[in-house]
Order: structure tokens, then sequence, then C-alpha cells
């Protein structure tokens, strides 16, 4: 599956490439002359990532290890650029994303971060989350558990805490916080279920959970549990109806349905 994959990306980027002579260095150094998806990403993040301390090769290094070691990592990232193209109307290549949308680069960035943190390198997880913050202005917690296809779209501002998860098939707009409630300690963050579509701007805060197709208003502030397959909106956040689709997060409708109140149209 990776294999068919890089072959379009490839076939993308020498499209890129002969139209737009500029960019010729960049695609060929990212892309064309890297022997597959994995590596591409590792040496794309790395140059990104340098700075005074660390050089691009030792962060290349880096992050090849991790995706030799944990080959999930790398599936993650496949299914996140094929959610993005799926559900993002203004997506009609990998190419772009996998370059320039940095909710996709930063997802990736925390997953690396993550089996870092798995490992007991906690140092290292924690100066690759810093990075990504001021890089990405991205900040996702690398003890956070996230699944694949994921899409973080625009991506500006999203928090992830320590504790939260989120399913897979997830789909979760920019200024997004999972967050705890308090001073709490233990385990103390949201936990997402699957093919769950979250707006703008929500707020979801405590260790709650959000059941698998559920919907979350823009602007929302959830407080309690959201049952599976429900939507709701409003601060506090309450039960305004049902999604239209079984996996909202696939149709990306954030329009509320229309027998819910004009007090919760977003």
């Amino acid at each position: 599956m990776s294999q068919t994959l890089w072959s379009t990306i490839i076939r993308e980027a020498k499209k890129v490439a002969a139209e737009e002579p500029s960019l010729v260095s960049l695609i060929h150094e990212t892309i064309i002359n890297q022997p597959d998806f994995a590596h591409a990403l590792a040496f794309h993040l790395s140059g990104k990532f340098q700075d005074q301390t660390i050089s691009a090769v030792a962060y290349n290094h880096l992050f090849n290890d991790i995706m030799a070691e944990s080959p999930c990592v790398v599936e993650a990232s496949i299914c996140d650029l094929k959610a993005i193209k799926q559900r993002d109307p203004a997506t009609k290549c990998y190419v772009v994303p996998m370059l320039y949308f940095k909710g996709f680069l930063a997802l990736q960035v925390s997953r690396l971060s993550n089996c870092l943190w798995k490992k007991g390198r906690k140092m290292m997880a924690c100066h690759i989350q810093s990075r990504n913050s001021e890089i990405f202005s991205v900040d996702i917690h690398p003890g956070a558990t996230i699944g694949k296809g994921i899409l973080l779209d625009h991506a500006s501002s999203f928090v992830c805490g320590e504790t939260a998860s989120i399913g897979n098939n997830v789909s979760i707009l920019h200024e997004v916080t999972l967050g705890g409630s308090g001073k709490e300690s233990g385990d103390r963050h949201p936990k997402v279920g699957s093919n769950v579509l979250i707006g703008a701007g929500a707020k979801l805060l405590g260790n709650i959970k959000i059941g698998d197709g559920a919907k979350i208003g823009a602007g929302s502030v959830v407080l309690e549990d959201v049952p599976p397959h429900t939507t709701v909106a409003g601060v506090p956040a309450k039960q305004v109806g049902k999604p239209s689709h079984k996996n909202p997060s696939k149709f990306m409708e954030h329009i509320l349905p229309p027998e819910c109140s004009q007090d919760f149209q977003i």
C-alpha cells in the first residue's frame, strides 16, 4: 500500500518540478531523491527542526531510527495523508499536504515524540514537543495516544494533553483543546472515540468520553461525556441532535441539523 502511494507522490513531484523551476531543488531533495515515503518525511521534518544545537542531519538520523523501529508510525502517517486528500476539498494531490500542511506535519512529529516517550527518553520527547509547538503552533504532549487516519485541519493552536486519546479516522479543526479541567492529576484528559468530528474552537475538558461517530459543534465547551453518534453544541455543550452520517469525520459537515434551535447554529 505504501509503495503505491509513494509512486503516486513521485509522479506528482515530477509534475511540480516541471511546472515550477524555483521548486526543483526542494522537490528533488525532499521527495524524488528519497528512497521511500518514510525517508522523505524524516528528511523534510529534520530540515524544519534544525536549530543552533541540533543539526538537520542529527534529527534525520533520529527520525529515521524511530520509523525503522516503529513501522506503525509510518503506517499511521500514510493513513493521515490519505485522510487529508479524501476529506479536504481543497486538496487535489498528496505533495501539497506532505510539504506544507502544518497539521499533518505536526501530527507526524507528535507520533515520533510519543515513541521516544514510551521508550523512556522523556527529555528528548519533551524537546521535540517544544520545537513542534514553536514551529507549527501545535502543542501535543508526547504522552497522548493518537490513532490513524487523522485530519488535523489548519491546526493552529491545537492543544492535546498528556492523558488524552484520539481514536481512528477523527477530523479536528483549528483551536481545539483536549485539556484538563483544573489541577487534578492522573488520568485527566478527554478520550475521543473513532470517526468523531470536532469543530473549530471546541474545548473538551476533563476525563470525559466522546463516543464513536459523535459531532462537536464549533466553539462548544464540552464538560461531560458525549454518547456515540450524538451531536452536541453550546457553552456548556448539550445534546442537540444526531449527525447526518454515521461517520461525521468523513463528510466534514459542520452545520447543525435543521431541528436545532437557532441559538446553536454555527
